[in-house]
């Protein structure tokens, strides 16, 4: 039941997980379940256009990847900047908290194991939706676990991601070291 109220974008739900110091597990869930879904999805779509098995693994692993980078590391970098520098005067909050949220804030991106469906442009469609889905609702995570007004939390969270999106980005093409 959470995961359908978080879904639909209910505060309370948010301020519940947030609360409950025993939902990080129904969290980490959601997120590798979502993990899963994503990988399926990315394994038969290039499965099916004849990828070769080596691109095929790291496309997979990647996917699979990438909600589990995107909550560990926006969840950090979102209580970071969200208990430092927009820090209100109501905002009292731990890691664990934004980290509790964000999870269930992933519930929509179990819908992208639908971007399998033919013709392409709507398994595309469906996993746009999906991700944008999953911003709004990380957005109102953000939003309720450091008790922010939205706009601050849309500036949180919107900061955030581009810091995220820097150190993968600077990751990507420093040079390796041996």
């Amino acid at each position: 039941m959470r995961m359908l109220r978080a879904a639909r974008l209910h505060a309370d739900t948010y301020e519940e997980v947030e609360a409950d110091k025993d939902s990080i597990g129904q969290a980490t869930l959601i997120v590798f379940t979502a993990c899963a879904a994503i990988g399926a999805a990315r394994y038969v779509q290039s499965s099916g256009a004849g990828v070769p098995v080596n691109p095929l693994v790291l496309q997979v692993v990647l996917s699979v990847l990438e909600p589990l980078v995107l909550w560990i590391g926006g969840s950090a970098l979102s209580f970071m900047v969200g208990a430092t520098f927009f820090r209100g005067p109501e905002t009292e909050t731990d890691f664990m908290e934004v980290l509790r949220t964000t999870g269930f804030a992933f519930t929509p991106a179990l819908l992208r194991i639908f971007a399998i469906l033919p013709p392409p442009a709507l398994g595309l469609g469906i996993d746009l939706v999906a991700r944008a889905w999953v911003f709004v609702a990380v957005v109102v995570a953000v939003r309720q676990a450091l008790d922010f007004t939205t706009l601050r939390a849309v500036g949180t969270f919107g900061i955030a991601a581009l810091l995220l999106w820097l150190i993968l980005w600077g990751l990507s093409v420093a040079p390796v070291p041996f």
